[in-house]
């Protein structure tokens, strides 16, 4: 008899602790998605100016069942993102993944022609909202649009010319 009471004593703990962490999980959970939801729409409306972000739970659910991306223009929200053109949609994935990374910082970051499907403003857009959002990280970007590359306090250019490659690096003065 003395040993079944010590393991329902033992399985009630457990059974506490479990409800514990349970609970402490969604409160870290509410906590980031909290975070990572007001950057994402500050820096998606920095980059297309009069648009909103939002992520939110499906109808009916919670954090932990999942989000949808809600976008909106002023203040008329998409059925889906399907609506949205390529430039758009690569602006939201961009937005999404900058704020989930300023969540949790780096101080280096490497993007690969991330502006390819833009146009020349939004591409400058993202070179302010770097400037703005990550002052204490630093960006090594392939691009090939000049928009990205007046927001760069340092600029290296690679050329190949006459099947030589040559680096060339500029400091921007005004940066």
């Amino acid at each position: 008899m003395r040993k079944k009471r010590i393991v329902e004593q033992d399985r009630a703990k457990l059974v506490q602790v479990m409800a514990e962490l349970d609970e402490k999980k969604r409160r870290t959970l509410a906590a980031a998605c909290d975070q990572v939801t007001r950057d994402f729409g500050s820096i998606f409306s920095s980059l297309l100016p009069g648009a909103q972000a939002e992520l939110r739970p499906p109808p009916g659910q919670s954090v932990l069942d999942g989000l949808e991306v809600k976008i909106g223009f002023n203040h008329t929200w998409k059925e889906s993102l399907g609506e949205l053109s390529g430039g758009q949609r690569s602006l939201v994935a961009l937005s999404l993944v900058l704020a989930m990374l300023l969540f949790k910082p780096a101080p280096l970051y490497i993007l690969d022609e991330v502006d390819a499907a833009l146009d020349l403003a939004h591409t400058q857009n993202i070179g302010q909202m770097l400037k703005e959002h990550f002052r204490h990280s630093q960006f090594i970007i392939v691009s090939l649009k000049d928009g990205m590359f007046n927001n760069a306090n340092v600029l290296f250019r690679t050329r190949f010319v006459d099947g030589m490659s040559s680096v060339q690096r500029t400091v921007n003065p005004t940066r």
